[in-house]
């Protein structure tokens, strides 16, 4: 399945590939270097946790290349009244009467903590390209919905701040 990233995305993921391959790759280098040199390798803790780091870094260099040349690349505009991408968004669940306030975003930056839900969730889906005053059909499953109401777009949300998932 290829992520819906946005152009900002693709950037930002660009740049940690630079921070990687150009400072990060060159510390770890040094520090496989230095353990090392210290000697008996069998029993050298700093030079496997040295080598794992090291590893860790070029795996995450080869994941964010893969992101990148498998994406589909979104656009992340919407109309002011609608909800889109980056949009922060206030509904109220129907049956509960509760009302809960999201920012739709891209798989690679969701974070539930601060209620950044992805675009592929089914809220997420569900949301896209609605107006304030819908009611919006939620499926979860074959066997589970719920209907939700926009209260609330705001579209003024940057995404200049967001970070890359770590995975």
């Amino acid at each position: 399945m290829r992520d819906n990233l946005t152009k900002s995305d693709i950037e930002k993921m660009e740049a940690e590939i630079e921070h990687r391959k150009v400072v990060v790759r060159h510390e770890l280098l040094e520090h496989v270097k230095t353990a090392r040199a210290q000697g008996d390798l069998s029993e050298n803790f700093e030079y496997y946790a040295a080598k794992k780091e090291k590893n860790k870094n070029e795996s995450r260099i080869r994941y964010l290349e893969r992101m990148i040349r498998t994406a589909n690349v979104v656009d992340d505009s919407s109309a002011d009244d609608e909800v889109g991408i980056n949009n922060t968004v206030t509904v109220e669940f129907i049956e509960d009467k509760e009302t809960e306030t999201y920012r739709i975003v891209t798989t690679v930056r969701v974070d539930t903590f601060k209620n950044m839900i992805s675009i592929d969730s089914p809220l997420g889906k569900a949301l896209m390209g609605h107006k304030v005053g819908d009611i919006v059909n939620v499926k979860v499953n074959e066997n589970v919905n719920y209907d939700v109401k926009i209260l609330e777009i705001d579209n003024t949300t940057d995404d200049s701040q967001d970070e890359i998932n770590k995975f």
